[in-house]
């Protein structure tokens, strides 16, 4: 793998056990890479991977609009049941 050092990148520190290092560095080995290559590689997959992170105030929204409609009037002063906050439509 070529590292290009025309951008911004990172130096990080992990620690690990020397066993994982010893398998880290065999498999590196017969994949003809490195060790940093191979955990580089992981955390592109696993960021790739990674959904979008949730907009919880877009989700409060649409719970409260569904709150409302089953509750028209609704306060948060009022204390419902549970049943009737959990009531399906």
């Amino acid at each position: 793998m070529n590292l290009c050092f025309c951008e911004n990148v990172k130096n990080i520190t992990i620690a690990l056990d020397d066993e994982t290092y010893r398998k880290a560095r065999i498999v590196a080995a017969q994949r003809d890479t490195s060790v940093s290559a191979l955990v580089k590689k992981s955390l592109l997959t696993l960021t790739a991977e990674t959904p979008a992170p949730r907009d919880l105030r877009q989700e409060q929204e649409v719970m409260l609009d569904s709150l409302w409609q089953r509750h028209p009037g609704f306060t948060s002063a009022e204390n419902l049941s549970r049943e009737a906050l959990y009531e399906r439509p």
